[in-house]
């Protein structure tokens, strides 16, 4: 699969295998590589304009981080939850006083390092997606802007926090293709 990845695009995998390692995490998740997409000029711009990006910490990053915590439920999540009566910061507040902060957080390491680090299930999947993006464009390489399509197209945590911040497939190929995003000419 990665023959058909340009090298920025590979960069942008090595830039979040990096990221995972330096959190210590048990795989590079899909956090991870939204994070190294918003570090790439061409795809942070548009996801800027939108709202979603921007700054050294983004709100995206920061609203999945805490999802993370939460055992991966998202706000939309909390809000069903309580619906019927349970409060979700409570729970995870007595869970993390019985067990330890980050206790429902299942990206972290425990017990043995494994000496290679491997892309999670969703990681992967979201990749597939980035590449079934190219060829149905057309397009007979895999770029960073459709690393961040199979993003938004998986569903889960990444994809609902963009969406949240009203970045989805469609606003993200007008922002693409609106002719002023840095590295396109207009």
């Amino acid at each position: 699969m990665f023959e058909q990845f340009t090298s920025a695009a590979r960069a942008v995998i090595a830039d979040a295998r990096q990221r995972a390692v330096d959190e210590d995490a048990a795989e590079i998740r899909e956090e991870h590589l939204l994070a190294a997409l918003l570090a790439v000029p061409k795809v942070a711009y548009p996801l800027e304009r939108l709202g979603v990006a921007g700054g050294a910490h983004p709100p995206v990053l920061q609203e999945i981080a805490h999802a993370r915590r939460q055992g991966g439920l998202s706000p939309l999540d909390a809000q069903a939850l309580a619906g019927l009566g349970i409060e979700l910061d409570a729970v995870v507040s007595r869970i993390e006083a019985a067990l330890g902060i980050g206790a429902l957080d299942t990206s972290r390491r425990r017990g043995r390092r494994r000496s290679r680090l491997r892309l999670s299930p969703q990681s992967a999947l979201a990749l597939q997606a980035g590449l079934q993006q190219a060829t149905e464009r057309g397009d007979r390489e895999l770029r960073e802007e459709h690393l961040l399509l199979g993003l938004m197209t998986r569903p889960g945590t990444v994809a609902d926090a963009l969406a949240a911040r009203g970045a989805t497939p469609a606003t993200l190929l007008a922002a693409l293709h609106d002719g002023s995003a840095p590295g396109r000419a207009g």
